[in-house]
């Protein structure tokens, strides 16, 4: 079974790219941005919480990520592997990921960090804001993503990188040229 993380700030084009991916390898994709948005639609316990966080650009809380992505894992033992959008963001997320990992016998084969600069990231981020109407693009809200997932989160490159799991793929270019890139890294774990 193959497990992948995508990795990259808010705007690298994460959801994207796992979509693509999950079709290619036959995965099933957890993008938890996705799920903590519907949890917020349906007015869950879950989501009422999930948005206070969100509304500021902060990151919700690992305990409320950690159990919906334990049912999640839960819910599809079956599937040939997973790719993790949006999770783990911090580094008490990822070791959780490991031990629920591992307590069904499974690890992360490899974690694909997307790297796009700053400037682009906040052009797309306006964009995406402009097309979708996302709540959490709001331009008060993406400076305080940025800066959350700088503090946060980056500092799971070095997490990952000493598991030698870390792979670098630059996330400016077209749709297909970032994909062909990804392709490339996760077919040497087929081979």
């Amino acid at each position: 079974m193959v497990n992948l993380i995508i990795f990259g700030p808010p705007g690298a084009g994460k959801g994207t790219q796992s979509v693509r991916i999950a079709q290619k390898y036959q995965l099933k994709h957890i993008s938890t941005g996705e799920i903590l948005r519907e949890e917020v639609r349906i007015e869950s316990k879950c989501g009422r919480v999930a948005k206070v966080y969100m509304d500021e650009g902060k990151l919700v809380p690992d305990e409320v990520l950690i159990n919906i992505l334990r049912r999640v894992i839960d819910e599809n033992r079956y599937v040939n592997g997973f790719i993790f959008d949006g999770f783990p963001r911090t580094l008490v997320q990822a070791e959780e990921l490991d031990k629920m990992l591992h307590h069904e016998d499974l690890s992360i084969s490899l974690v694909l960090s997307l790297i796009v600069d700053h400037e682009e990231l906040i052009e797309r981020l306006y964009k995406r804001a402009l097309q979708e109407g996302r709540a959490d693009d709001k331009a008060r809200v993406i400076h305080q993503r940025l800066e959350t997932y700088n503090k946060m989160t980056a500092p799971l490159l070095d997490y990952f990188e000493a598991q030698g799991k870390l792979a670098t793929v630059p996330g400016i270019g077209t749709i297909d040229d970032i994909f062909q890139s990804l392709y490339s890294n996760i077919d040497k774990l087929y081979h």
